[in-house]
Protein backbone atom coordinates (compact mmCIF):
# COMPACT_ATOMS: atom_id res chain seq x y z
CA UNK A 1 0.00 0.00 0.00
CA UNK A 2 1.17 3.65 -1.22
CA UNK A 3 1.61 5.95 1.41
CA UNK A 4 -1.12 9.19 0.76
CA UNK A 5 1.71 11.83 -0.27
CA UNK A 6 2.45 9.06 -3.27
CA UNK A 7 -1.16 8.63 -3.99
CA UNK A 8 -1.44 12.50 -4.20
CA UNK A 9 1.54 12.77 -6.42
CA UNK A 10 0.38 9.96 -9.05
CA UNK A 11 -3.41 11.42 -8.88
CA UNK A 12 -1.79 14.33 -9.71
CA UNK A 13 0.16 13.12 -12.49
CA UNK A 14 -2.75 11.43 -14.24
CA UNK A 15 -4.62 15.01 -13.44
CA UNK A 16 -2.07 16.25 -15.91
CA UNK A 17 -1.92 13.70 -18.55
CA UNK A 18 -5.74 13.34 -19.00
CA UNK A 19 -6.15 17.11 -18.75
CA UNK A 20 -3.59 17.52 -21.91
CA UNK A 21 -4.58 14.21 -23.56
CA UNK A 22 -8.07 15.66 -23.52
CA UNK A 23 -7.34 19.58 -25.10
CA UNK A 24 -4.57 18.42 -27.91
CA UNK A 25 -4.64 14.25 -28.71
CA UNK A 26 -7.89 13.49 -28.46
CA UNK A 27 -10.13 14.32 -31.38
CA UNK A 28 -13.17 13.05 -30.83
CA UNK A 29 -16.26 15.38 -32.41
CA UNK A 30 -18.80 14.17 -29.16
CA UNK A 31 -16.57 15.47 -26.80
CA UNK A 32 -17.29 19.06 -25.71
CA UNK A 33 -16.13 21.42 -23.62
CA UNK A 34 -14.67 19.42 -20.80
CA UNK A 35 -12.34 20.13 -17.67
CA UNK A 36 -10.85 17.31 -15.24
CA UNK A 37 -11.78 19.09 -11.95
CA UNK A 38 -9.96 16.46 -9.67
CA UNK A 39 -8.56 13.04 -9.65
CA UNK A 40 -8.90 10.69 -6.89
CA UNK A 41 -6.44 7.22 -6.61
CA UNK A 42 -7.16 4.66 -4.09
CA UNK A 43 -4.38 3.36 -1.49
CA UNK A 44 -2.62 0.66 -3.69
CA UNK A 45 -2.67 2.80 -6.68
CA UNK A 46 -4.80 0.30 -8.48
CA UNK A 47 -7.89 2.32 -9.24
CA UNK A 48 -8.59 6.19 -10.55
CA UNK A 49 -11.26 8.05 -10.72
CA UNK A 50 -11.39 11.26 -12.82
CA UNK A 51 -13.91 14.17 -12.22
CA UNK A 52 -14.86 16.13 -14.84
CA UNK A 53 -17.42 18.49 -15.38
CA UNK A 54 -18.80 19.76 -19.11
CA UNK A 55 -20.17 23.02 -20.14
CA UNK A 56 -23.49 22.87 -22.07
CA UNK A 57 -26.83 20.69 -22.21
CA UNK A 58 -27.29 16.94 -20.87
CA UNK A 59 -27.50 16.01 -23.48
CA UNK A 60 -23.58 17.34 -24.20
CA UNK A 61 -22.66 15.79 -21.02
CA UNK A 62 -24.09 12.42 -22.25
CA UNK A 63 -22.11 12.71 -25.60
CA UNK A 64 -18.93 13.79 -23.55
CA UNK A 65 -19.47 10.34 -21.38
CA UNK A 66 -19.61 8.48 -24.07
CA UNK A 67 -16.51 9.99 -25.57
CA UNK A 68 -14.28 9.46 -22.95
CA UNK A 69 -15.32 5.73 -22.18
CA UNK A 70 -14.22 4.93 -26.03
CA UNK A 71 -10.98 6.83 -25.31
CA UNK A 72 -10.66 5.12 -21.60
CA UNK A 73 -7.82 2.69 -23.59
CA UNK A 74 -5.78 5.42 -25.25
CA UNK A 75 -6.26 7.39 -22.31
CA UNK A 76 -4.83 4.70 -19.82
CA UNK A 77 -2.03 3.59 -22.11
CA UNK A 78 -0.76 7.47 -22.04
CA UNK A 79 -1.20 8.05 -18.27
CA UNK A 80 1.07 4.40 -17.86
CA UNK A 81 3.22 5.92 -19.57
CA UNK A 82 3.64 9.59 -18.10
CA UNK A 83 3.36 7.45 -14.57
CA UNK A 84 6.18 5.23 -14.65
CA UNK A 85 5.29 2.63 -12.37
CA UNK A 86 4.45 -0.95 -12.48
CA UNK A 87 1.28 -1.14 -12.95
CA UNK A 88 -0.98 1.35 -14.45
CA UNK A 89 -4.36 2.08 -12.41
CA UNK A 90 -7.51 1.33 -13.98
CA UNK A 91 -9.43 4.68 -14.78
CA UNK A 92 -13.09 5.75 -14.46
CA UNK A 93 -14.55 8.48 -15.23
CA UNK A 94 -16.58 10.58 -12.78
CA UNK A 95 -19.41 13.56 -14.09
CA UNK A 96 -18.42 15.91 -10.64
CA UNK A 97 -21.53 16.92 -9.16
CA UNK A 98 -20.25 20.00 -7.14
CA UNK A 99 -21.22 22.75 -9.62
CA UNK A 100 -24.72 21.30 -9.56
CA UNK A 101 -24.52 21.28 -6.02
CA UNK A 102 -23.15 24.92 -6.09
CA UNK A 103 -25.73 26.34 -7.97
CA UNK A 104 -28.55 24.69 -5.57
CA UNK A 105 -26.68 26.16 -2.98
CA UNK A 106 -26.42 29.65 -4.15
CA UNK A 107 -30.32 29.59 -4.86
CA UNK A 108 -30.81 28.81 -0.81
CA UNK A 109 -28.64 31.57 -0.50
CA UNK A 110 -30.71 33.86 -2.55
CA UNK A 111 -33.47 33.02 -1.35
CA UNK A 112 -32.54 33.16 2.46
CA UNK A 113 -31.19 36.98 1.22
CA UNK A 114 -34.72 37.99 0.00
CA UNK A 115 -36.30 36.88 2.70
CA UNK A 116 -33.98 38.33 5.22
CA UNK A 117 -34.69 41.76 3.46
CA UNK A 118 -38.62 41.15 3.44
CA UNK A 119 -38.27 40.59 7.69
CA UNK A 120 -35.82 44.07 7.75
CA UNK A 121 -37.87 45.79 5.74
CA UNK A 122 -41.23 44.56 8.14
CA UNK A 123 -39.54 44.99 11.31
CA UNK A 124 -38.21 48.67 10.37
CA UNK A 125 -40.99 50.74 11.83
CA UNK A 126 -42.13 47.68 14.73
CA UNK A 127 -41.29 48.17 18.38
CA UNK A 128 -41.44 45.71 21.12
CA UNK A 129 -44.41 44.07 22.43
CA UNK A 130 -44.07 44.94 26.00
CA UNK A 131 -41.60 47.61 27.77
CA UNK A 132 -38.58 48.62 25.99
CA UNK A 133 -36.63 47.35 28.97
CA UNK A 134 -38.14 44.44 30.32
CA UNK A 135 -35.22 43.48 32.87
CA UNK A 136 -35.37 44.94 36.48
CA UNK A 137 -32.85 45.94 37.42
CA UNK A 138 -30.97 46.66 41.59
CA UNK A 139 -32.11 49.74 42.22
CA UNK A 140 -35.92 48.83 41.92
CA UNK A 141 -38.60 47.02 43.23
CA UNK A 142 -40.82 44.70 41.81
CA UNK A 143 -43.60 46.90 40.92
CA UNK A 144 -40.99 49.43 39.28
CA UNK A 145 -40.80 52.13 41.60
CA UNK A 146 -37.47 53.42 42.73
CA UNK A 147 -36.47 52.01 45.89
CA UNK A 148 -36.28 54.36 48.96
CA UNK A 149 -32.71 54.44 50.44
CA UNK A 150 -33.26 53.21 53.91
CA UNK A 151 -31.79 55.81 56.43
CA UNK A 152 -30.19 54.39 59.77
CA UNK A 153 -33.30 56.02 62.19
CA UNK A 154 -35.81 54.55 59.85
CA UNK A 155 -34.30 51.11 61.13
CA UNK A 156 -34.55 51.92 64.19
CA UNK A 157 -37.35 53.63 64.45
CA UNK A 158 -39.15 50.06 62.56
CA UNK A 159 -37.53 48.19 65.30
CA UNK A 160 -38.67 49.86 68.09
CA UNK A 161 -42.13 49.20 66.42
CA UNK A 162 -42.21 45.95 66.55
Amino acid sequence: MADAARARKVADRIHETVARLLQGRIKDPRLGFVTVTDVRVTGDLQQATIFYTVYGSDEEREETAKALRSAKGLIRSEVGKALGIRLTPSLSFQLDALPTTAKTLEDALAQARVRDAQIAKVAEGATYAGDADPYRHDEQTEDGAPEAEETDQESATDAEGL
